[in-house]
């Protein structure tokens, strides 16, 4: 499975991590989802690392580096996408998740990471907020401006933090890309279970029914693993799969299927109905998205293309993005 084939795979897995996150949401906590969520996917790519032999990174500054990005890139957005989807629509999420490339932007330009954006560039950052704005629609009593809703944008601008701070902490370093995104899940299983005693002490998915009588709730034990299994560990390393055979670009294209699926998973399983207003705002967001992403080519005779990274080079905010 290659090409168009491997890259749609992977759409309707992380397309549909917004699914699994609401079913699991009928028995666990946010904590607990996002605990089990990484702890599987850790899991995966632990396995992953031992048939490719990788080893975990090592080094006491190289292990600070991936708690940073394991806090911003993958426990704090997890849980706060947990949080948000207690009242929002996973179609919505998905959508809302898609706006990660205009937080980068806006992080770039505050930092002067962009010192001279290309006018294309903003305008992308200004047409994407503007669709933004138009799936909010503050001035409607219909919109969906809510704290459910800013936890996911919060959500969204953590992973643009946490892709700025990997590339330049993490990124080139001579680890393997695969060694660094196992070892950040297993810094997130080990953040999130702290927090456990906040908000993920309930019985959740589990309810007794006598001293030792123990039933479990079918569908949101199931989606957990799942989310945690295929919609995490599984997407992580095709995605690193894909990078290293085809390239970043490839790659990236997933982002734009991403709230595609999402939206026709939420309406199909669930029975969700965003709207039409939403579906403008998406697809507005999307167009900025796109705009965000302009780079100006440089053409110089007899230079190559840019090269196949291989399992040393591949950018790590790439390799270990993931949504929701």
């Amino acid at each position: 499975m290659i090409g168009a084939g491997r890259v749609g795979v992977l759409a309707l897995l992380w397309g549909s991590t917004f699914l699994w996150i609401d079913l699991a949401l009928q028995g666990f906590t946010p904590v607990q989802v996002t605990v089990v969520r990484c702890a599987l996917g850790a899991l995966v790519l632990g396995i992953a690392c031992r048939f490719a032999r990788r080893r975990l990174p090592r080094g006491r500054a190289v292990w600070g580096h991936v708690l940073v990005a394991a806090f911003f890139c993958n426990a704090l957005p997890f849980v706060l996408f947990g949080i948000g989807q207690q009242s929002v629509d996973s179609g919505l999420a998905g959508v809302l998740n898609a706006t990660t490339p205009l937080w980068s932007l806006l992080i770039g330009l505050a930092t002067r990471a962009e010192r001279r954006p290309h006018a294309i560039r903003l305008a992308g950052l200004l047409v994407g907020l503007a669709g933004t704005a138009l799936i909010f629609a503050p001035w409607q009593r219909s919109g969906h401006a809510g704290w459910g809703a800013l936890a996911i944008l919060g959500a969204a601008a953590s992973y643009a933090f946490a892709f700025t701070y990997m590339g330049r902490h993490l990124v080139g370093k001579g680890v393997p890309t695969l060694s660094l995104a196992t070892a950040q899940l297993l810094a997130a299983t080990g953040l999130t279970a702290l927090a456990l005693p906040v908000g993920g002490l309930s019985s959740g998915g589990l309810s007794f029914g006598g001293p030792a009588v123990v039933r479990f709730q079918a569908v949101p034990l199931l989606a957990v693993v799942v989310l945690g299994v295929f919609a995490t560990g599984v997407t992580f390393y095709l995605t690193y799969r894909i990078i290293a055979d085809e390239g970043a670009t490839n790659a990236a294209t997933v982002g734009y299927l991403l709230p595609v699926v999402s939206v026709a998973l939420g309406a199909l399983v669930l029975g969700e109905d965003l709207g039409p207003r939403v579906i403008a705002g998406m697809a507005v967001v999307l167009l900025g998205v796109a705009l965000t992403r302009h780079r100006a080519t440089v053409s110089t005779e007899g230079r190559s293309s840019s090269p196949r990274p291989d399992d040393r080079t591949i950018p790590a905010a790439a390799a270990v993005r993931h949504p929701g």
